[in-house]
């Protein structure tokens, strides 16, 4: 897994080629998620469609980095009754009395389910590090933590998709003005964005070692160049099908052709 100063913040889409990737990557991502979903699909034993694995897809990124927009182009053509999506902020009074990763626990999909979560466990060694908001013994040993907790996922056969949308500071910081004159966007905009950016060097070096610490083959990190929105929207649900379909095809779950194929013309004939 390459740094983020090695991603190319130049790339870019025209609006034609962001809308004829995303209606064709969206259809496929619509078409595979009835498979996961038992809706469609072969028949098992007892005649019903079999369920596939989880599906678990995290987004971690910059304030502003575009995260809301990619999970709406992500969600808009599934039926709103197939996912979840769960967002996380400072954990509230009574989830400090639990293990910091119970939280997290509650929202997981089960076999035939989907969930996105806004934010994620990542918090334990990004913000609660930079801010000192958790001794460092305590921080560190979260990289183990996160290890071990994803491997339970993974042997559990989910399927865990992990972003990280990279803006570059010039970017982010035109898009947070833009967001403080504009009154529907505005409520977005808080004091410790404001702070969080003053400390970017700090995040910079906390994000780095968080994906050398839990980049994995059964967990790896895909780092989304997102100067652009059009390249990040897209690049994002073409990425979730391919987990999706690598993993299905390890764990031996058939999964439909795209649609239009040969095979399944074929099949129809």
């Amino acid at each position: 897994m390459g740094r983020l100063d090695e991603l190319d913040l130049t790339l870019r889409l025209s609006r034609k080629e962001q809308d004829r990737r995303l209606e064709a990557a969206q259809t496929r991502l619509a078409q595979l998620r009835l498979a996961l979903g038992g809706q469609t699909g072969p028949e098992g034993a007892e005649g019903h469609h079999p369920f596939g694995p989880p599906l678990l897809i995290v987004f971690e990124g910059w304030d502003a980095s575009g995260k809301g927009g990619a999970i709406k182009r992500l969600v808009a053509p599934l039926d709103a009754r197939h996912y979840r999506v769960a967002q996380f902020a400072a954990p509230t009074a009574d989830e400090l009395r639990h293990h910091w990763l119970h939280r997290f626990w509650m929202p997981l999909p089960g076999r035939g389910g989907m969930a996105i979560y806004d934010r994620t466990w990542y918090g334990r060694v990004l913000v609660e590090r930079v801010e000192e908001l958790t001794p460092e013994l305590d921080w560190r040993r979260g990289y183990q933590e996160i290890r071990e907790f994803e491997r339970q996922l993974a042997d559990d056969g989910t399927i865990l998709v992990k972003f990280w949308l990279h803006v570059s500071d010039q970017e982010q910081l035109e898009r947070f003005e833009r967001r403080k004159n504009d009154p529907l966007k505005a409520w977005k905009l808080t004091e410790e964005d404001w702070r969080n950016r003053a400390r970017r060097e700090e995040y910079v070096a906390a994000v780095e070692e968080m994906v050398a610490e839990t980049d994995s083959g059964y967990a790896p990190w895909d780092l989304i160049p997102a100067d652009s929105k059009r390249w990040a929207r897209v690049a994002v649900v073409e990425t979730v099908i391919k987990r999706i379909e690598e993993r299905c095809e390890t764990l031996g779950f058939v999964l439909p052709p795209p649609a239009g194929t040969k095979d399944e013309e074929a099949g129809e004939s």
